[in-house]
């Protein structure tokens, strides 16, 4: 005997088939799939006022990661806050070195001078980002206060960051931003704007018209020098 085929049951496979082939097509079509990353703890010592999650993480200016989370930790044996920063760093972005994944180890970048900084992003905004560099003259300052993520050191943050932000004059470039709107908004609604472009039209319209007959003159020269040497140019 056979059996009935169940519709509803046909249906939903085929729905959970087309929802499988969605997925597959953004994860393998973005890549994030076979993207190999390494996340990193660093930690900062002063204010990170800027610094959000998603903010770059750059090597000598080459976006090289982001920043993944943003935290706060009492150092109890040196009685201060901390403000640990979770970095998510791409293996393949850096060729020729050892790779990132192997700091937490053998800490050879690290001896090299690895090391990370705050850094502006925009002025307009304030945002800060994350900037590694080498500098081998910097000690290597570790605090081995979390062990979920290798630790890479950081640079003692200047705070020449936070004297330029709060010097930019935002309220004064905003104040300029919409005065200018507000000059062009009133220009191109101006009555006298019609008025200007319809006088350039009949100036163009002459102009046109002068330049055809000229044009007309000259095809006529062109043709009969003797007018010209008769004196009967025109008639």
């Amino acid at each position: 005997m056979i059996r009935k085929v169940n519709k509803t049951a046909i249906g939903a496979f085929v729905v959970g088939a087309l929802v499988l082939l969605m997925i597959a097509i953004v994860v393998f079509g973005s890549g994030e799939l076979f993207k190999r990353t390494n996340k990193f703890i660093l930690y900062f010592d002063g204010s990170v006022k800027g610094l959000s999650i998603g903010a770059p993480v750059t090597f000598r200016g080459v976006n090289i990661g982001t920043v993944k989370d943003i935290s706060l930790i009492y150092d109890s044996k040196a009685g201060t806050v901390l403000l640990p920063v979770i970095v998510e760093i791409e293996q393949g972005r850096i060729k020729g070195t050892p790779s990132f994944r192997d700091l937490g180890g053998d800490k050879k970048m690290i001896a090299l001078g690895l090391r990370a900084k705050l850094e502006i992003q925009s002025f307009l905004t304030g945002q800060l980002m994350i900037s590694f560099d080498f500098y081998p003259d910097q000690p290597a300052k570790l605090r081995s206060i979390l062990k979920q993520y290798p630790e890479l050191p950081t640079l003692p943050t200047s705070p020449d960051i936070f004297d330029i932000m709060n010097e930019i004059p935002i309220k004064d470039i905003a104040k300029n931003l919409d005065d200018t709107s507000k000059g062009i908004n009133k220009l191109v609604n101006s009555s006298e704007i019609p008025r200007s472009l319809y006088d350039l039209q009949n100036t163009l319209q002459e102009t046109t018209q002068a330049m055809h007959s000229v044009s007309l003159l000259a095809e006529y020269l062109e043709q009969h020098p003797e007018s010209l040497l008769k004196g009967k140019v025109g008639k």
